[in-house]
């Protein structure tokens, strides 16, 4: 994978697939994890390198009636996450910003980006959430107002994972008085009106940014609506049911990262005259992540083969994995940093980053909370349907 050719990923199986991305992996990203997390800052090479790779064109359709292929999206997502879950993060934002066009756009619309994206030579941001509308995003008060032909778009977003580097930002912005008067505009930050704030602190994915937006009058086109007015709340759902595997494969590859690291220090670390992992607490606790990880990686291909097929069991299978997954990262990777001791709580090892990084996992694309909420009620759902 040493050019980018948007096509030639197809011709691989997924073993292929997922080997190359390792070895991206390997050679690019593990070498500049450590100094991102500590310097808070995105390598200048990371997402060259990730578009010479190809590793964004699973993402778009390259002709007419294509879907991306989730298979080799969530796979890719969890091969980076394994050694940086921030460098994931450029790949996983990248399909949040994309997948509205996926959902809605008309063709012209993804004629217009899809190749910038693909080729990342534009990165795409998605701008829902807003100091006052978190999990209930019917409290959006980001404005949009008619002006001739287009729309003025005032107000602030905020925790925008990727909001300076993106040059595509897909605004939700209310329309109308009602709470769902919601409406979808694709906003090209290189326009005036539009411009990134201040980044946020955080404690951990250090190094890719998240910040404020600022719509100061943005003037949006006609033809930059995304699907019909007043409608974006359902565009908003129908995305981060696609999303949300990408956010269970970065948790995954979390996970297995410091599954991996866990295990090589278990079985050369030797105390009381035998490696630990011949210590049966140990062990135990290998085991439980090792099975926290395979769980983890079932759900996830299932939600990634649903969302491929259009199921109508999506939205179920989605929530499912990124709450599973995301969970299992958080227990893993604190298992991780005990297998470690003393070791594991220093900024030596990686274990002690993933640990971190995991947690936001729990949080961002709908907390785990909403997840649970989005599961009992398909679970309502199928037992009404059953009772006819």
């Amino acid at each position: 994978m040493t050019g980018f050719d948007p096509g030639a990923w197809r011709g691989a199986a997924l073993a292929e697939w997922r080997a190359d991305v390792a070895k991206v992996a390997a050679e690019l990203v593990a070498p500049l994890a450590a100094g991102m997390d500590e310097a808070d800052t995105l390598p200048p090479e990371l997402i060259p390198g990730l578009a010479r790779a190809g590793l964004f064109a699973p993402l778009f359709p390259d002709g007419p009636g294509t879907a991306p292929d989730m298979r080799r999206f969530v796979v890719a997502v969890e091969e980076l996450a394994k050694v940086s879950g921030a460098a994931a993060l450029a790949l996983a934002i990248q399909a949040l910003g994309a997948f509205p066009l996926e959902v809605a756009g008309s063709p012209a619309q993804k004629a217009r980006w899809y190749p910038e994206l693909a080729a990342g030579r534009a990165l795409a941001a998605f701008a829902l959430t807003e100091p006052g509308a978190g999990s209930d995003i019917t409290g959006i008060e980001t404005r949009a107002e008619r002006d001739g032909d287009g729309w003025r778009i005032t107000g602030t977003k905020h925790y925008i994972s990727g909001a300076p580097l993106a040059r595509l930002l897909v605004t939700f912005a209310r329309t109308g008085e009602e709470p769902r008067d919601v409406t979808a505009f694709l906003v090209d930050t290189s326009r005036p009106g539009v411009r990134a704030g201040e980044l946020h602190r955080k404690m951990g994915m250090r190094g890719y940014p998240v910040g404020r937006v600022h719509y100061e009058g943005y003037l949006a086109a006609g033809d930059d609506v995304l699907g019909p007015v007043g409608r974006g709340l359902p565009i908003a759902l129908a995305t981060l049911d696609r999303s949300r595997p990408g956010i269970a494969a970065q948790a995954l590859g979390i996970a297995a990262g410091a599954l991996e690291a866990a295990l090589a220090w278990a079985a050369t670390r030797v105390q009381f005259g035998v490696p630990i992992i011949e210590q049966q607490g140990v062990a135990f606790m290998l085991a439980d992540m090792e099975t926290a990880v395979e769980a983890s990686r079932g759900l996830l291909e299932r939600a990634a083969d649903a969302v491929a097929d259009g199921s109508p069991d999506m939205s179920r299978l989605a929530s499912l994995a990124k709450l599973h997954a995301s969970d299992a990262a958080m227990r893993v990777t604190t298992d991780a940093v005990q297998v470690l001791g003393g070791a594991g709580y220093m900024r030596d090892h990686p274990v002690e980053r993933m640990m971190r990084d995991a947690k936001v996992t729990q949080i961002y694309e709908g907390t785990n909370q909403v997840q649970r909420i989005v599961i009992a009620r398909a679970m309502l759902d199928r037992l009404r349907a059953a009772k006819g």
